[in-house]
Formats: C-alpha cells, sequence, structure tokens
C-alpha cells in the first residue's frame, strides 16, 4: 500500500505539472527563442516520467525502512516541499509565462532536492542515488532556464 501511495502522490504532481505544460508546448513555449541544446519536445515526456517512477520508489523506500521517526519526517517532509517546488515551477513557467520567476523558483528546487536526496541517504542510501538522475536534470533544466530567460 506504502508503495501505491507513493506513486499517486508522485504523479499528482506530474499531472498537476502536465496540466500547466501542455497546452502551452505548441503556443508559447514554441514561439521562445531557445538555445541550441535544448532538445526536442518528445523528450521531456520519457525523462519526467522516469524520474517521476525513480522518486516514487525512493520516496517508497524511505517510508517502508524502520528508521527514527524524527529523520523520517524530516525526510518526507523535505520530499513533500521539493514536489510542491517541482509542481510549481511548471505553474511559474507554463501557466503563468514567466521564466523569469521560474529561474528563481528553480533554483529553490534544486537545493530543495539535493538536501531530500541527503536526508534520504539517511534512511536509505539506495532511496538517496534514485534521486540523482533527478538532480542532474533539475540543474539541466536550470541552465536551459537561464538560456530562455537570456534569449528572450
Amino acid at each position: 500500500m506504502k508503495l501505491i501511495i507513493s506513486f499517486i502522490v508522485t504523479f499528482t504532481a506530474a499531472a498537476l505539472g502536465a496540466y500547466f505544460t501542455s497546452p502551452s508546448i505548441n503556443t508559447w513555449y514554441a514561439s521562445l527563442n531557445k538555445p541550441f541544446f535544448n532538445p526536442p519536445n518528445w523528450v521531456f515526456g520519457p525523462v519526467w516520467t522516469l524520474l517521476y517512477i525513480l522518486m516514487a520508489v525512493a520516496l517508497y523506500l524511505v517510508w517502508k525502512k524502520e528508521a527514527e521517526s524524527r529523520e523520517k519526517l524530516k525526510a518526507v517532509i523535505l520530499y513533500t516541499i521539493q514536489l510542491t517546488l517541482n509542481a510549481l515551477w511548471s505553474v511559474i513557467f507554463f501557466g503563468m509565462r514567466e521564466p523569469t520567476i521560474a529561474l528563481a523558483e528553480i533554483v529553490f528546487l534544486g537545493i530543495a532536492v539535493i538536501l531530500t536526496a541527503q536526508s534520504f541517504k539517511k534512511i536509505s542510501v539506495g532511496a538517496s542515488r534514485l534521486l540523482i538522475p533527478y538532480i542532474i536534470w533539475i540543474g539541466f533544466a536550470a541552465i536551459l532556464n537561464l538560456s530562455i530567460v537570456v534569449l528572450n
């Protein structure tokens, strides 16, 4: 049951992000100047799906592990914060069409994900490692976001 709930919680944030992202992809986002390293639009869906799966499994590994309740609570709170910031980025960037504000927000998202991974590591090294691709992707997304701000 914890695994199912981990997926539901994580993919609820994914669905919220998609709700704000999808309408802007072929309209507003298509009109932006983007850097040469911007991946084709079809890459984002599979990458994010994989990242959300890894995030959900990481949450489950922490949740099921016998650990001091205070450490586990801290880890789950940090996960919730980063997941909220994750969904909020899509609202700001695509929904509000504010790349500059989204750039500031993604910095906080990156910090929150790193703190989550560090917190997870105290409970489950495997869970922490599952967040490494997410950390890398957020770094790339931040560079992409910055490039869009500069080019537009």
